[in-house]
Order: structure tokens, then sequence, then C-alpha cells
């Protein structure tokens, strides 16, 4: 018997994917969540294993599913180009979702985002900021296209792709301790790479470091910075995070690299994107 892979039911397996779940990818496609599944159940049906399982409050995808799931992204891939051949081309744009950890992401999705749509017109593209080991684990699902990392992520499959540089921030009043006192810091967490360049680079100064302030997202970092609590070491971009000043009475810190990671046949065109949107943050020492 011949077996025939249903092109809604593969884009609906990749709605899911790309939109983290049922409900979305139904909102996504403009089709009902009843809809999404019974397409589900059909690519099962004609697999002959499950694809999607409950994980808690959620689901994830199968071994099988994961391997269903990069199939249907390279048949879809070759379907949508067909299409836009004949002239007949679909109204469902297609999505690259990239990851970011959050240390890496201000300043950077920005660029990320012009040069992706810029060298891949059709596209849209959605971000995803998250730990590196929740970024890794959706890149093996095949549920996020590429991610970017801040500092060696530890595995095997990511490549460097440039340098960002590092820089201390504060609020704009507030004052560097004595030469005695210690420096109150500002950090995420730990483990992170650079609450430890921070920590290494003050050590190595003969300065005493006091953590007054940490926080489980970047986001709390900014609003104890801007608080005026203590100092912070984080990626310079460009212009300072609003409400931050760079603080030079400190020492210098060398830059931290960049790496990319792909899932298993991310198109070329996107690689060449990412590569191209991280080499053009090599910019000139910042002034003010």
């Amino acid at each position: 018997m011949t077996r025939t892979l249903d092109i809604a039911a593969l884009r609906s397996m990749v709605a899911i994917a790309e939109n983290g779940g049922f409900h979305r990818a139904a909102e996504a496609l403009k089709i009902s969540q009843s809809a999404v599944s019974q397409h589900v159940r059909r690519l099962e049906r004609i697999i002959g294993r499950p694809l999607v399982e409950r994980q808690g409050r959620g689901m994830r995808f199968t071994g099988d599913g994961e391997a269903a799931l990069t199939e249907a992204r390279r048949v879809l891939a070759a379907h949508d180009e067909a299409l836009s051949r004949l002239g007949l081309a679909e109204t469902v744009r297609p999505t690259y979702l990239i990851g970011s950890t959050e240390l890496a992401a201000e300043g950077l999705l920005p660029v990320i985002s012009r040069s992706v749509l810029a060298d891949c017109p059709g596209h849209t593209v959605r971000f995803r900021l998250d730990r590196s080991g929740a970024l890794h684990e959706a890149i093996d699902r095949g549920t996020v296209d590429a991610a970017v990392f801040l500092g060696n992520p530890g595995h095997p499959r990511s490549v460097r792709a440039g340098g960002v540089r590092l820089s201390w921030f504060a609020a704009p009043d507030w004052r560097l301790p004595e030469r005695g006192a210690p420096v109150p810091l500002v950090a995420v967490d730990g483990p992170c790479v650079l609450r430890e360049r921070a920590l290494a680079a003050l050590g190595g100064a003969g300065r005493g470091v006091t953590v007054v302030a940490e926080a489980a997202q970047f986001t709390g970092v900014l609003s104890a910075l801007r608080a005026g609590l203590g100092i912070a070491l984080l990626a310079d971009h460009g212009p300072p995070p609003t409400g931050l000043v760079r603080i030079r009475d400190l020492p210098p810190v060398p830059p931290e690299g960049l790496y990319l990671r792909y899932r298993p046949g991310a198109p070329g065109l996107l690689t060449r994107a990412l590569r191209s949107a991280l080499d053009s943050l090599s910019a000139p020492e910042p002034t003010g």
C-alpha cells in the first residue's frame, strides 16, 4: 500500500512546533484546534507511531515526532517553492523561530531580524528568549530553527560566530566605592557567564565584591541597576540600555564569544543571514 503525507497535516505539525502548541498553531493557521488535532492523528495513522505525547500540562514531540517534524519542514519547503515558481504561492508566510539567551538579546535581536528579513524575503521572524539548556532542548526537538548564545554554550554542535564587547553599567548617579570597600554587583543567578566574568575581573584587580542583587531574569538586573543598587557587566552592542551609563573606572573585560547552533536541516538562507547579522555587530569602540 502506498502511503501519502498530507500537506495540510504536515503544515499543522510545523505550526505546532513554531507556535508552541495546538491552540496557538490553530490561531496561526486560522483553523480550529480540533482540525489541528485531526491532522496530527492522520499523520500518526499514516506513519503508524505516536508523534506527540503529553508532558505535564503541555505536550512534546516523541522521537518519531521529531523525525517527522524534520521531514515535514523539508517537504513543505519544496512544496512552497514549487507553488511560488508556478505563481500559486500560498498566503501562509514561512516563519523562522530564532532563540537567544537574554544576555545576548539586548541590541542583538533587531540586527538579526533586519538581516534575516532582508536575506530571506517572504519569511517572518519570531524569537524565543530562554536559558541555554532550554534552547538546546528546543533545537533538539526541532521547535527552534537556530539560537544565539553569549559565551560557549558547551554543546559540540555550536559554532563560534564572532564576539561582543563587554562593559560595566550603572545608574547615572551611581558612584564607585572607595578602594577598600567592596563593589556592589548586580547579576543574574548562576550559572551565568557575565556574572563569572565580572567576579573574575574585579577579583583580579584586587577589588572586593558584594552581590547586592540577583535576578532570575535579565530584566530584573536592569531594574536593580536603574534603582542605583550597584553595577553590572553587560553585553555592549551600542547605545547604553535606557536609564544606564557606562562606568569607565573599573578594569576592562575582554569581549565574550557569540555562538550559534542550528537545528538539523536548517535552511542555508537562514544560516547565512544569521552569520551576516553577527558579523555586522563588529563596531567601533563606543563613546559616551
